[in-house]
């Protein structure tokens, strides 16, 4: 498509009709990304796969930080509702406006945890590392940019509060976990609602990164009793001076 014709449709209509193709050729088997220059990444394509052979109907996104994951999921073909959660104002103003157009996506200023309240989270120079838990110095040894620059006041619901407002009989839920030491939090405030999760993503540590935060095997346990499996690794954060992986996403899948 050249520059001056993608000028005469509007971006809305070209999102549109870059799902429907990404649909139809994932139906046949095939992953499209919005640009063929662009093709999706082994691990972008594994999701898409996984999201398809799942059936998932409905993401909720929690740690939504300015909505990137979110654009990943349009981009892997995913056409049905996302829910992103997200606390921090600043973040939270730039993914309203990601999500402007789209009346799949739905945003919500708001923590997860296992209260319902509110708390003080601390702000990160780096806004994703935003935290609301205590930073470890490693985490700081290995993005300086991370080190928390102040604090802010949010609301905080536990999963079971709000799940009838967001879920369906019919739906099938993919749960993505970005909440920086605070996986198991959220998952206590599910205790009612885990059991219709289909499929969980959630950050694995391989080192302490955040104060009492639970360790890659104590979250592969705390899923694994909740009846899930470990179906498939991600790259998450590394150490760029040590080359060390810090953390992977884990992505679990619930057994029959």
């Amino acid at each position: 498509m050249t520059a001056r014709l993608r000028d005469l449709i509007p971006e809305r209509i070209r999102v549109w009709a870059l799902r429907g193709l990404q649909a139809v050729f994932a139906r046949l088997g095939y992953e499209l990304g919005p640009k063929l220059e662009s093709p999706l990444t082994p691990e972008e394509a594994r999701r898409s796969r996984l999201l398809r052979s799942r059936g998932i109907t409905l993401v909720l996104d929690v740690g939504a930080s300015e909505g990137m994951y979110a654009k990943q999921l349009r981009r892997l073909g995913f056409d049905s509702k996302i829910v992103s959660f997200e606390p921090l104002s600043a973040a939270f103003a730039a993914l309203e406006g990601a999500a402007a157009g789209d009346p799949l996506w739905e945003c919500r200023r708001l923590a997860l945890g296992s209260f319902d309240d509110t708390a003080e989270i601390n702000v990160a120079g780096n806004s994703t590392s935003s935290s609301l838990l205590g930073m470890e110095d490693r985490q700081i040894q290995s993005a300086p940019q991370a080190k928390y620059v102040g604090t802010e006041k949010v609301e905080v619901s536990r999963l079971d509060s709000i799940w009838a407002e967001l879920v369906g009989d019919e739906d099938r839920i993919y749960l993505k976990l970005d909440v920086q030491g605070f996986e198991l939090e959220v998952l206590k405030g599910a205790e009612g609602c885990l059991s219709f999760v289909d499929c969980v993503q959630a950050e694995l540590s391989f080192v302490p990164l955040y104060e009492g935060a639970p360790t890659f095997l104590e979250m592969i346990d705390e899923l694994g009793s909740r009846g899930f499996r470990l179906a498939g690794l991600e790259e998450g954060h590394d150490d760029q001076s040590t080359g060390e992986m810090l953390q992977a996403d884990g992505i679990f899948v619930r057994e029959p």
